[in-house]
């Protein structure tokens, strides 16, 4: 049976890790290099930074912080924000990140998801996907959730797929900081229709809302950040009630 992951999520803006809800009302959560290093030692699985106004403020990832995180790290580490062209996508990949993460980008591009894919490998590459319901529809948004899309996530993610992402990172924008639980519905309906690994996102507020995304979903791996950034939940306790709920988890 397939081993889940536990994955914790770096929000940056302004080289400072944050949290809000929904994607509005930040607040500062630390310095995000000495999490990645506390959640390394506490047997996180994989790291995800996101450096999250880059896009809309049209600038690069911050490349020096990237690679302060990555020194630290010996779990694998995947980058996102601003990335829009195949060398971006280097730039980060040589700073230190073992994958990248494309969102508006590649909604916009398709083709850049093929031109990563050929140049690094489909491992390499994560298509973000941002998802709002919206009268009985999970649809698309990008620019940071700013910019809603004609694109349905099950639609999208399977074009992704098709054009080379090895990964999908689906994050329900209506759970997202709420801490009730990660959308199950949209969450199983993407990784029932894809045949890549789908990381879950949004809505983590205790150890059974983990439990549940992996008993009732295909996803192979939870995401999570304001609960681990403030030891709302613990990793190593976090791993030990799942193996006591009978789920496989990578041990590191």
């Amino acid at each position: 049976m397939l081993k889940r992951r536990i994955i914790s999520c770096l929000d940056i803006k302004d080289g400072r890790t944050v949290k809000g809800i929904n994607f509005i009302d930040l607040i500062d959560a630390g310095n995000p290099v000495q999490l990645a290093k506390r959640y390394v030692q506490e047997g996180v699985d994989e790291l995800v930074f996101l450096d999250i106004t880059a896009t809309i403020e049209n600038r690069e990832t911050l490349i020096s912080l990237v690679k302060q995180i990555a020194f630290a790290l010996e779990v694998p580490f995947t980058v996102g924000g601003g990335i829009r062209t195949l060398q971006d996508a280097a730039s980060l990949i040589e700073a230190g990140a073992d994958k990248i993460a494309i969102n508006s980008a590649a909604i916009d591009s398709p083709e850049l998801i093929e031109q990563i894919s050929s140049r690094f490998g489909s491992q390499c590459v994560v298509v973000a996907i941002d998802a709002k319901l919206i009268n009985g529809q999970w649809r698309v948004v990008k620019h940071g959730g700013r910019t809603l899309t004609p694109l349905l996530a099950v639609d999208w993610a399977k074009e992704a797929a098709r054009c080379g992402a090895g990964e999908i990172l689906l994050t329900s924008m209506n759970n997202d900081g709420t801490q009730d639980g990660f959308a199950l519905g949209i969450t199983k309906q993407v990784a029932q229709t894809v045949n890549i690994p789908v990381i879950a996102s949004g809505g983590a507020g205790d150890s059974e809302h983990f439990a549940d995304v992996f008993k009732y979903t295909p996803a192979s791996a939870a995401l999570a950040a304001s609960v681990f950034h403030f030891e709302k939940i613990r990793i190593p306790q976090l791993k030990k009630y799942l193996k006591t709920q009978n789920i496989p988890m990578r041990c590191n």
